[in-house]
């Protein structure tokens, strides 16, 4: 039994440090993504700056000095939407 020691250890250490604050981190995008309004100034994962436009179930319609574009909700930047909207 004590031979299982170390590798059980090994595994709740790799669980607290890497599966832990990544599911922390999609329930974030997640909350994110449903908080989504129409109006909100955006930054998607791609660098495009925009306002969403309309908001569908998956999908978001961001207006763009081009024109619009039609996006997954899971394409819009946490991070980068997060520093545009401090400033």
């Amino acid at each position: 039994m004590m031979q299982f020691l170390p590798y059980l250890l090994m595994f709740v250490v790799m669980f607290v440090f890497l599966i832990l604050p990544q599911q922390r981190k999609i329930k974030k995008e997640r909350e994110f993504e449903s908080s989504l309004k129409v109006g909100d100034k955006i930054i998607t994962k791609s660098g495009i700056h925009g306002k969403i436009a309309e908001l569908a179930e998956g999908t978001v319609i961001i207006e763009t000095m081009a024109g619009k574009i039609k996006m997954e909700r899971s394409a819009i930047s946490l991070d980068m939407t997060k520093t545009l909207n401090k400033k």
